[in-house]
């Protein structure tokens, strides 16, 4: 009888020749594949990281229109496509508003703002230099200029390719895609995910989602609070910039702890260009709109959607203003809601899981 070959022998028994008979060498090549993989993964999102941050930020835009969507949707039984189209109307309407008609003065604010806060930070350094201290306007531009390079290494992709203006573009265009029907996604997504696993996936979405929309509209309702307040204290003692400071103050309310500061160094500054009582007055002015903020729009906020420790969001903040610029800093909050939801619905559903099978033992 011939002998067989080696392919031969290797077929009859139904073998790879690339199979590794020993169980242990099998076990460790699964792991090594695991790791190179994962080790991919990671490369190829921070190799994506700025247009994947574009894309959240399209979910965050997307989730404001489809809040004020079903805002409009408990008053006029109108289709999904009508009810986004008039919040889209809506909203193209204020910002054409601002611009013709609270523009003319804004602009000519805006116009001398930078001269007024030039000329109280040098005034600051003189005085700090009076008491003593070895500072000056030189080293603040350096570490200014440090930063600026520091974030646009890793932004340019953002910031200086695309260009901040297509930045925003893309988001506002792919947020209305969001929108326009959600639910297209969510199917999408839920298509690649493996069957058994569906249902968890459509719970964490769903109370990611509603987490979302409350907290940006808690969010806008607390920029519009905040920018009407301090427009309204600063226009009655006659602070100059009244309207540009409460309109920057709304702003930068988007951006929680970092927001507030920045626009209140601002304010301050304005203030005292004015005088001493105006400097004062406008210190008054920032703690009044920010204790209103601090104790009364964030715990409401806090109660509707999640409560996030202020070190955590402030940490997440700088982490992601680091490494993504101003995008990165004002997407942080809404991202680490996210990430906690997500993680609250894997608890509920390993307590739910451990509960069920203690009933049955």
């Amino acid at each position: 009888m011939p002998k067989e070959s080696e392919a031969e022998q290797i077929r009859h028994i139904g073998a790879s020749p690339t199979r590794i008979s020993s169980p242990e060498l099998r076990h460790e090549a699964r792991k090594a594949l695991v790791w190179t993989l994962v080790v991919g993964f990671v490369i190829l999102t921070v190799y994506l990281a700025q247009s994947l941050l574009v894309i959240f930020g399209a979910m965050v835009f997307g989730a404001m229109i489809d809040g004020g969507a079903r805002l409009i949707g408990r008053w006029l039984k109108v289709g999904r496509m009508v009810r986004v189209a008039i919040v889209l109307i809506l909203a193209s309407a204020f910002i054409v508003w601002l611009f013709y008609f609270a523009g003319s003065t804004i602009s000519r604010e805006a116009a001398a703002f930078p001269a007024i806060i030039e000329r109280q930070v040098g005034e600051l350094f003189d005085w700090a230099q009076k008491q003593g201290f070895d500072v000056h306007q030189q080293d603040l531009n350096g570490l200014v200029g440090n930063l600026a390079s520091g974030v646009g290494t890793v932004t340019k992709a953002i910031g200086g390719i695309v260009g901040g203006f297509t930045t925003m573009f893309l988001i506002a265009i792919i947020g209305i895609y969001f929108a326009l029907d959600p639910n297209l996604y969510e199917r999408g997504f839920a298509w690649i995910i493996s069957e058994h696993r569906r249902d968890a996936f459509h719970d964490t979405l769903s109370h990611q989602a509603a987490t979302l929309r409350r907290l940006l509209a808690g969010r806008l309702f607390g920029m519009a609070v905040e920018g009407f307040f301090t427009w309204a204290m600063l226009a009655l003692y006659g602070v100059p910039m009244a309207a540009l400071l409460g309109l920057l103050t709304g702003l930068l309310a988007f951006i929680p702890n970092i927001g507030a500061l920045v626009s209140g160094v601002l304010m301050v500054l304005v203030g005292f260009s004015g005088g001493t009582d105006m400097g004062i007055y406008t210190i008054f002015v920032y703690f009044a709109v920010q204790t209103i903020d601090g104790y009364v729009l964030i715990p409401l906020i806090a109660k509707k959607t999640v409560d996030l420790a202020p070190a955590l969001v402030l940490a997440a903040q700088l982490i992601f203003g680091v490494l993504f610029g101003l995008l990165g800093l004002a997407l942080a909050d809404p991202m680490l809601a996210m990430i906690k939801v997500a993680l609250e619905r894997r608890s509920v559903r390993i307590d739910q899981s451990d509960a069920s099978n203690k009933v049955i033992a």
